[in-house]
């Protein structure tokens, strides 16, 4: 073990830390709302409103992310012109490919609520927007938490991803020490006790929510 030799990068090391909660972070709210809207349209009335989000989930869920991600930050140059950095690529794809399974954890926990709720809202005349909004979202929300907190933890390790486009994130700066020591084990196994670690908070504040929110 040469945990020692790699101390002096440690700090460099932490900093991908932040670099890899801000793709989580930014990712899961860009792609949280969009996944609520894919839901939504799913559960709609709409024939052409479904078939758009059926297709859309059907596209990010069957293709692996690698492969979007590569598509995203290679191909939007060549086809706009427009030089999209690692970062923004990074934010992009795992918004669109979180929206795609979000939609179907939110659209299960809209379709377990008792269907008694939305026939009890149209007797009292609520509006259907108003019965969505106030009445159904917040107890599927409620429902689904911890199968939202799984996507968010998946979208962390997969934020992993973002190194093969040359994004400086944990794994990547673990690479780069890895390279420059020449050691493998060290700076990767610190970078897995760090992406555990990250996951354990998650799931300790996620369970403090839960038992909350079953309270309230």
């Amino acid at each position: 073990m040469h945990f020692l030799e790699i101390l002096p990068s440690l700090p460099f090391i932490l900093e991908g830390v932040v670099v890899t909660l801000k793709f989580t972070i930014i990712s899961l709210l860009c792609g949280l709302p969009l996944g609520i809207s894919l839901a939504i349209c799913k559960i709609s009335h709409f024939c052409i409103l479904r078939k758009i989000a059926e297709i859309y989930t059907s596209i990010f869920r069957g293709t692996p992310l690698l492969v979007q991600l590569s598509i995203i930050f290679f191909a939007t140059p060549q086809l706009t012109g427009y030089p999209i950095s690692a970062f923004q690529a990074g934010i992009l794809a795992f918004s669109l490919n979180s929206a795609a399974y979000s939609s179907e954890i939110i659209r299960a926990g809209i379709q377990a609520i008792d269907l008694g709720q939305w026939d009890a809202a149209k007797v009292l005349g609520i509006s259907y927007k108003h019965t969505l909004a106030k009445i159904i979202l917040p107890q599927a929300i409620r429902n689904i938490l911890p199968a939202l907190v799984n996507e968010m933890v998946n979208l962390l390790k997969e934020s992993a991803l973002v190194s093969v486009i040359g994004e400086t994130d944990l794994l990547r700066r673990a690479q780069v020490v890895a390279a420059e020591k020449f050691l493998y084990f060290e700076p990767l196994l610190l970078a897995a006790l760090l992406y555990f670690l990250m996951v354990l908070i998650i799931s300790f504040f996620a369970k403090k929510l839960e038992k909350k929110l079953s309270y309230a």
